[in-house]
């Protein structure tokens, strides 16, 4: 079996003693993507930003590209780029100079900012101060972070929310490169990836422990 980039089994995520994702699991090899599904505040960003070390984990395994998040968190953050639903800008801030800050930050490359920029259609503005910026621009300049790195496990947060059909489209490509290299990518999103072969883990709702709001993932 092909060793996994990501792989969760039965994590639990509370938050003020209450449990919001209970009992998740699911596994993605290099070269696969997979989009969590359900509906509004079952879990799904939470599930992401817990991946990505942003929340903690009560209890369950998770393994980023073989690193346990728990026991080695610095390690498995090392391998994975996150693209949440905010985009987290200066306003002050030009796209260019995004891009080299976030490559310093998440050890990266500076080279590469201008054909990040290229490769999600920013190069015009690369020199524009991100409050000038429409909603679609600056979704478009989150996600070409992705690009600044290596890192080979993709965590994306609703990542079409503002994109029109051809921003989709640069999205998707960069999509395919990344798994061509063998990267994972996983996906909380209402709408499909378009990516052939790609699986979706659908969250429900769980029994009620403590709190009616409590969810578990189960996989198609």
């Amino acid at each position: 079996m092909q060793a996994a980039r990501i792989e969760v089994e039965a994590l639990e995520i509370r938050r003020a003693g209450r449990r919001v994702v209970g009992g998740a699991s699911l596994r993605l090899a290099a070269g696969e993507a997979a989009s969590l599904r359900g509906p509004n505040g079952v879990g799904k960003s939470t599930l992401l930003r817990a991946l990505a070390g942003l929340c903690p984990i009560a209890s369950g395994l998770a393994m980023i590209d073989g690193h346990d998040l728990r026991a080695n968190p610095a390690a498995a953050q090392a391998a994975l780029a996150y693209a949440g639903h905010l985009d987290s800008l200066k306003l002050s801030e030009t796209p260019l100079e995004a891009l080299r800050f976030h490559a310093d930050l998440l050890g990266g490359e500076r080279a590469r900012a201008p054909e990040a920029l290229r490769a999600f259609h920013l190069e015009t503005l690369a020199e524009t101060p991100a409050r000038h910026l429409s909603a679609g621009q600056r979704r478009r300049l989150g996600l070409a972070r992705l690009l600044l790195t290596d890192r080979p496990v993709w965590l994306l947060d609703e990542p079409t929310t503002a994109l029109d059909a051809a921003s989709s489209a640069a999205l998707l490509e960069a999509m395919k490169g990344h798994l061509a290299r063998g990267g994972a990518i996983l996906a909380a999103t209402h709408q499909d990836l378009g990516l052939p072969g790609a699986r979706s883990f659908e969250m429900t709702p769980s029994p009620p422990e403590a709190s009616p709001d409590s969810v578990e993932a189960e996989a198609w």
